[in-house]
């Protein structure tokens, strides 16, 4: 891969890293579920105008769209809304080590004894990381991280079945369609919405901005034509250092603790999905990007 290239990958790995900050700020003011909302209905608006989707493809995309948008999305942003945003990151790698176990099952791909180390070293990496004393009041929302990443590596075996199509089409038409779930969804399990609306503040609709401009149009606009020119070999590796971009602005714009809890089990998640990547099926690799 190219310098320049590379500099254009790192680049969308630090806005998906930076991410779980921003998700952060957006939460401080707005209901997790409402935030996807707005997030979603913003992506709609930008992308549906400029990319059709094939009719045959729409049901799948709807079916995509209750798994996200009715499973992953809230509980991941819920989950996110209790814990530090270094740890997030970290734990949201399970979505890997969950992916390559699906494949076994529904690609009948073989996993190999060398995915299977990296599995439970990753699997093991983040036990350590819940295992901190300091996340004994925020274990539940750990546990809602983890299977917000299960369902996502549900939502990447879906991806691949839906088949060849654009990436910013599929973007856009599933956040149509995830938008009145996430809307009937916070009306019944959230409250204050219409005064977080009123005492919103630049902070707030700039983070929601970020995560739909920044995180799904300029970054995705970024990675496809890199997806398209290397192999997924060359580019997934780059996926490894998302967390590390998380870890790093958790730090240092909202003071998230680097513990050794937290250094141990991020190591040993970070390696262990990097075996994974490695040696991963292509069917899943092209599959596992997921910013959050």
């Amino acid at each position: 891969m190219s310098f320049a290239h590379t500099l254009q990958a790192l680049a969308v790995m630090a806005l998906w890293g930076l991410n779980f900050v921003v998700a952060k700020w957006a939460l401080a003011e707005f209901p997790p579920l409402f935030v996807m909302f707005i997030r979603f209905a913003l992506v709609a608006v930008l992308i549906i105008p400029f990319f059709r989707m094939p009719r045959d493809k729409l049901w799948k995309i709807a079916l995509l769209s209750v798994t996200l948008g009715s499973i992953h999305f809230p509980m991941m942003f819920t989950g996110l809304q209790g814990i530090d945003a270094a740890t997030a990151s970290l734990a949201a790698q399970a979505q890997v080590p969950f992916s390559s176990l699906l494949a076994a099952v529904v690609f009948k791909d073989k996993l190999g004894w060398r995915r299977g180390i990296g599995m439970a070293a990753a699997f093991a990496g983040v036990a350590v990381i819940a295992g901190e004393p300091r996340l004994g009041e925020s274990l539940f929302s750990l546990l809602l991280i983890l299977a917000a990443s299960f369902a996502f590596a549900v939502a990447s075996v879906q991806m691949k079945l839906i088949g060849a199509v654009n990436g910013f089409a599929v973007n856009g038409w599933m956040a149509l369609f995830a938008m009145p779930q996430l809307l009937v969804l916070s009306l019944l399990l959230e409250h204050g919405q219409m005064e977080a609306l009123a005492n919103s503040t630049w902070v707030g609709w700039a983070s929601i901005v970020y995560m739909a401009v920044a995180v799904t149009i300029i970054a995705y606009g970024l990675w496809y034509p890199l997806l398209g020119r290397y192999s997924v070999n060359q580019t997934m590796p780059y996926l490894l250092t998302v967390p590390i971009f998380g870890v790093a602005s958790g730090a240092l714009l909202m003071g998230d603790p680097l513990t050794i809890n937290l250094a141990i089990g991020g190591l040993l998640t970070v390696g262990g999905v990097a075996v994974i990547v490695r040696r991963g099926p292509k069917a899943v690799n092209e599959t596992v990007t997921n910013p959050t």
